[in-house]
């Protein structure tokens, strides 16, 4: 039976390139795959990319609304793996429709995203994704203190704030993510340090 896996971490963990990078290998052994993101997710329009520049096409841009089992209606012929980019963004009705998929149709779901929203939240997509997910691998990556940064911070107009729409795209309204480790999440965004 095919695993549903989650793949989370915070911003700049390379989530994206391993998402092409797996894609690319599945593809170069004759494999066929199909990637999906959600079309909230406007940095990039219908690609997926990376910082270091990478990109790759999606096959499938997910509307919050869709029914996924609908959208792979006649695509899942031969296919191999699914993936799903920036899985943070989905409703938790479109999480339960890719562990279906999985399950009663046993192909791998592969969904890379974000953790935590700047408040230390969990998105909904993410929250359901950790509830149901067979196999859960945090992508490690470093905050400027050199600590593993599980949290993120978000950077508006010169400093880090805790106001503003859950979803607002890195890169536009000049905003900004930074990775961030527990300790410095509470220093530089909170405002708390030790007593």
């Amino acid at each position: 039976m095919a695993k549903l896996h989650f793949k989370y971490a915070t911003m700049n963990a390379g989530k994206s390139i391993d998402l092409m990078r797996t894609a690319y290998n599945y593809e170069e052994n004759g494999f066929k795959v199909l990637v999906m993101k959600p079309k909230v997710d406007t940095k990039s329009g219908d690609r997926i990319s990376s910082r270091v520049g990478l990109e790759r096409k999606v096959d499938i841009l997910i509307d919050m609304e869709d029914n996924i089992i609908h959208l792979l209606k006649g695509k899942l012929d031969d296919l191999y793996c699914i993936f799903v980019d920036e899985a943070q963004f989905l409703k938790e009705f479109q999480v339960n429709d890719l562990y279906k998929v999985s399950k009663l149709c046993d192909i791998p779901v592969i969904c890379y995203g974000l953790r935590v929203n700047f408040l230390g939240n969990s998105f909904e997509g993410s929250r359901r994704l950790l509830e149901i997910s067979d196999v859960l691998e945090e992508l490690p990556t470093i905050c400027s203190c050199g600590s593993i940064a599980r949290m993120v911070g978000r950077w508006f107009d010169g400093k880090f704030v805790l106001d503003g729409d859950e979803v607002v795209i890195d890169g536009t309204r000049n905003v900004k993510y930074i990775p961030l480790c527990g300790k410095c999440y509470l220093e530089k965004v909170l405002g708390i340090n030790r007593w």
